[in-house]
Formats: structure tokens, C-alpha cells, sequence
């Protein structure tokens, strides 16, 4: 995307962000793809895949395929399903700009989890418009994911030991940090950590590991930030705008895009107070899907896709890619 064509989105997406916070944020799909007819749950056999497997680091993840198979080479029940099914049901943000946001002009969604659900969706069925959004709130992940409402989440989701007992993860496909979001108005603005931010109105989104971080540093101390909450990020903009928050504190890369939709506001330089590692998220039943979709993202990360996807939608404001995150495996 041109820098031109950028700010014009840029400039779009400011106008309509209130509007955003205020709309639904579940049951909006990108494809028109009827959903098929409920069927009763089949006994699984596969007890070993569903038990709650030891975590000592949060981004190892399951071996990936040695290589992808065709599809008459897969026994797998969940791949099969979804080659019955036809498509790929993906919960994603729609608010989350440059990673899940929904294009002004035309209303699909579109950044950088996007790029990699199409990438997956490419790689199983060969087309990547085979695949059904579905916009879900940060809460709304794992239990959707648990109860098979979706087949993998992508949604700047950070992988953690305790979301291991109860989904699955996909290999690190991106690394974040979590940082704080300021009006430009404040005295020495450009600097302020969160600790700094006592007596403050801090926003941060339910169901988050960035409002833990937030209620941590706010019980830690005395006159520490005070805590306030939004479903999601936009929520918290908006707030923010209407001076019921003076901060908001996320990851780097989502108050990246609510900087650049507020030219009112600066993410500090302070150091990020947590290392967010990424991970697309599956049942936790569904290890076979997670090692043909790590094989999937060892693709993209060696032939340059993922770097491509990366400069597309984070180049402008956070720079030219890095080296993609280094994959851990063996769970």
C-alpha cells in the first residue's frame, strides 16, 4: 500500500472509530458462506490428544509436518471435516488495525492475521478465499475455540503456559511487547512507562493478558494507575477520547494502529514491560491441525511470504521486517 494510500485509510478509520466500538462484535463473516446443518458431536477416541500438556515455555509447539500432504494423503478426522465443510472458520478482530480491521471503502477485513488465515486457507484448499471471518472479542477466543465454533483463532493472541491447559497453540508466528499509549498532552508524554501512570485512568480490554499486566502494576503500589476496561481496543480509543481513560496499554503492534488513527496520541519509548509471543490458536484436541499449519508457517517464513505479509501492513509505522520469530517445537 502506497504511503498516500495509507494515510487516506488512516484518515477513514479515524472517522469511523466510534461507530466501530459501538457495533456488534460477533456473528460478522467476510465470506457469504452458508454454515452447514449441526450435526451430533462424534465419541472421540483420542484422549491422549486432549489432555492438558506440560508447559515449561509457552512457545513450544508441536512438531510440524515434515512437508504438506495432498489431501488424499490425510486420515486426520479434522481435516477431513473441513475438507467436507469446504472452508476454514476463522475468528479474528475487525478492530484491530493493521492486524484485523475492516476497510472502510469496502467493508472486507483485512492486515496481517488476515494475510496468515488466507495463507493457511491457500495451503488446504487451494484457494484463499476459502475461509469464513468470524469477528469475536478477545474474551470470546477460548471459548469458542473449546466449544468447536471455530477452527483456529487468529487474533494477536499471546501464547501463555495457562491457555495451554486449554487450547492449542500454533508455532510463535509473531513477537509483540506490551507498551502504553499517551496523549501528547502530558508532561513528558514521549517517556512514561505504565508504573509512571499513578492515579491515571489506564485502559486496557477484558480478557487480555495486557489488563493482567495492568492489574498487577495497579495493586502493586499505592496511588498506582486505575484500572479501567473496554471490550476491545477500539472501546478503549473511544473512551480514551472522551476522557474517560488517559492511557491505554496493549501491545506495541495494536497501539501502533490506534496511533495512527489518533494523531493525538504517542506510544512511549519506555521499554516494553512484557515479551508478547503470537500463536495461532486450535482446540486442544486438534494437534494434527496445528502441526500442518506450523508446516505451513515454516513455508512462509522460508520463502519470504511472511516478510512480505509483514512490510505490507507493519513496515509504515513499525519499520522493515525483522527476522521472523525463531519457532520452538518438541511438545
Amino acid at each position: 500500500m502506497s504511503t498516500q494510500g495509507w494515510r487516506r485509510r488512516t484518515g477513514a478509520l479515524a472517522t469511523v472509530v466510534g461507530i466501530a466500538a459501538l457495533a456488534g462484535c460477533s456473528g460478522v463473516t467476510y465470506a457469504e458462506t452458508p454454515l452447514p446443518a449441526p450435526v451430533a458431536a462424534k465419541p472421540t477416541t483420542a484422549a491422549p490428544a486432549t489432555s492438558a500438556p506440560t508447559c515449561s515455555n509457552a512457545t513450544q509447539s508441536y512438531d510440524p509436518l515434515p512437508s504438506l500432504p495432498s489431501r488424499a494423503e490425510i486420515t486426520d478426522q479434522k481435516m477431513r471435516d473441513l475438507y467436507t465443510k469446504g472452508y476454514l472458520t476463522v475468528g479474528v478482530s475487525a478492530d484491530t488495525y493493521l492486524f484485523g480491521a475492516r476497510d472502510p471503502f469496502t467493508s472486507s477485513l483485512e492486515g496481517f492475521d488476515i494475510d496468515m488465515s488466507k495463507a493457511v486457507a491457500k495451503a488446504i484448499f487451494g484457494d484463499p478465499s476459502k475461509v469464513q471471518f468470524r469477528v469475536i472479542t478477545a474474551a470470546e477466543r477460548l471459548p469458542l475455540l473449546q466449544s468447536k465454533q471455530v477452527d483456529m483463532v487468529a487474533r494477536n493472541m499471546s501464547m501463555t503456559c495457562a491457555r495451554w491447559n486449554d487450547i492449542a497453540f500454533s508455532a510463535e508466528y509473531y513477537r509483540s511487547g506490551q507498551k502504553v499509549l499517551v496523549g501528547k498532552n502530558l508532561p513528558n508524554a514521549a517517556n512514561l512507562g505504565l508504573a509512571d501512570l499513578k492515579g491515571k485512568k489506564v485502559c486496557a480490554p477484558t480478557g487480555t493478558t495486557s489488563l493482567t499486566k495492568l492489574q498487577q502494576v495497579a495493586a502493586q503500589s499505592s496511588g498506582g494507575p486505575e484500572v479501567v476496561t473496554a471490550p476491545n481496543h477500539t472501546g478503549c480509543l473511544v473512551l480514551f477520547q472522551q476522557g474517560k481513560a488517559d492511557a491505554i496499554t496493549g501491545d506495541d503492534t495494536v497501539l501502533a494502529g490506534l496511533a495512527a488513527q489518533d494523531p493525538n496520541t504517542v506510544i512511549t519509548k519506555a521499554k516494553a514491560i512484557t515479551a508478547e509471543p503470537y500463536g495461532l490458536g486450535f482446540n486442544k484436541a486438534d494437534t494434527y491441525l496445528a502441526r500442518y499449519v506450523n508446516r505451513v508457517i515454516a513455508d512462509l517464513e522460508a520463502d519470504g511470504e511472511w516478510k512480505a505479509i509483514y512490510n505490507r501492513w507493519l513496515a509504515a509505522p513499525l519499520g522493515p521486517a525483522p527476522a521472523p520469530p525463531t519457532p520452538v517445537y518438541g511438545r
